[in-house]
């Protein structure tokens, strides 16, 4: 029998269950590994269906969970290693992806073309050797791309099922007008159907996108306010949102832009009830660790970082400098990656670009 005390919650451990005993309130839980230890993932799932994690000196913390989430993905975002590449280009930002990849405007002559030819690009990263679940965690999907299928399989069930990585989905239809030196998001109709969708494809999370262009308190607060209005709506359809309010990295008082939006996301995750978590995918700040708060909350999943239009040798020198916070790249990612390279070539790139990515996000 093992024992330990953490935050007023008694573990007891034995060769078959646990019990955990919060004030007069009591219960019966199995050891996942059926076992007297908590095996190499030291993880317990009570049969109310929240889940404890080994949090070291063999004590265990209570981790919120989302009714209808898958809770190994859960698991996986929440405590594994490794980054969430971001493989969720629109159609505004897919020529540049494209061109970027040695695939100019004069190789398609209609938008279901160019379409055609950026799904090429993510199936190639998905299906290459080194894009697996042992250093990236997860991949943020493009509509378009969860609607379509990858070695004859749906997007998300090959993700999960072949390489073990979390599929997320880009539900935002871009930005409004700037307003206060910030763009909040336009409105996304259908928000509700897209998200039963996309639950039903096998899609774990969402996120959106915001920018804050101006250290201006009134731009930076109406951002953070729609980000967790709709990220409600999102929990409420069963899916995990990744809430991202991005600042410019061209802000000309991004240090202050930074503590403002700090603050007002630390007021609205102490609002969120118990059952309630997010994702959290932020500007690499100029204070080193600005973020730590965020990450220690007992409703935020995981924290990961944007790169920003950083170069990806810039972006990994200031993620290894933020402790506990993962990579969330796109154009770092896919950095020097060619449409014309072989598959040797191709897939040696990627690998070094994922390991270096991986090894900042392990700081």
């Amino acid at each position: 029998l093992r024992l330990c005390w953490e935050s007023r919650v008694i573990v007891a451990i034995s060769s078959t269950t646990s019990t955990w005993t919060t004030g007069s309130s009591l219960i019966a839980v199995t050891v996942a590994t059926g076992g007297s230890s908590l095996g190499t993932s030291g993880v317990v799932r009570h049969q109310s269906g929240r889940t404890a994690v080994s949090v070291g000196s063999g004590c265990h913390r209570d981790l919120a969970t989302v009714a209808g989430v898958n809770d190994d993905m859960l698991q996986k975002v929440r405590t594994g290693s490794g980054f969430i590449a971001a493989l969720d280009q629109s159609g505004g930002s897919t020529p540049k992806a494209l061109a970027l990849y040695g695939v100019g405007d004069d190789a398609w002559s209609s938008e279901d073309e160019m379409f055609d030819l950026m799904h090429a690009m993510r199936t190639r990263i998905m299906t290459s050797p080194a894009f697996t679940g042992d250093r990236v965690l997860g991949a943020i999907l493009f509509e378009q791309t969860m609607d379509r299928q990858v070695e004859g399989i749906g997007t998300s069930e090959y993700l999960w099922s072949v390489k073990n990585v979390v599929p997320f989905l880009k539900v935002d239809k871009g930005l409004a007008d700037a307003a206060d030196g910030a763009q909040v998001m336009k409105p996304i109709p259908g928000l509700r159907e897209l998200c039963e969708r996309a639950v039903g494809l096998g899609v774990f999370g969402t996120k959106m996108r915001s920018v804050v262009q101006l250290a201006n308190p009134a731009g930076v607060q109406a951002v953070v306010d729609q980000q967790f209005e709709v990220a409600k709506e999102i929990l409420a359809a069963g899916l995990v949102p990744i809430i991202e309010p991005e600042v410019d990295i061209h802000c000309p008082d991004k240090a202050a832009a930074e503590d403002m939006l700090h603050a007002e996301i630390m007021k609205h995750l102490d609002s969120l009830g118990s059952d309630q978590v997010v994702m959290l995918k932020l500007t690499l700040p100029e204070k080193d660790n600005l973020y730590a708060p965020c990450i220690a909350h007992d409703n935020v999943v995981r924290v990961v970082a944007l790169s920003g239009g950083y170069s990806r040798d810039e972006a990994n020198e200031r993620l290894s400098r933020n402790h506990g916070m993962v990579a969330s790249f796109s154009r770092a990612l896919s950095e020097g990656l060619k449409a014309q390279q072989t598959e040797e070539e191709f897939d040696t790139m990627l690998d070094a670009s994922i390991g270096a990515i991986a090894a900042a996000s392990a700081t």
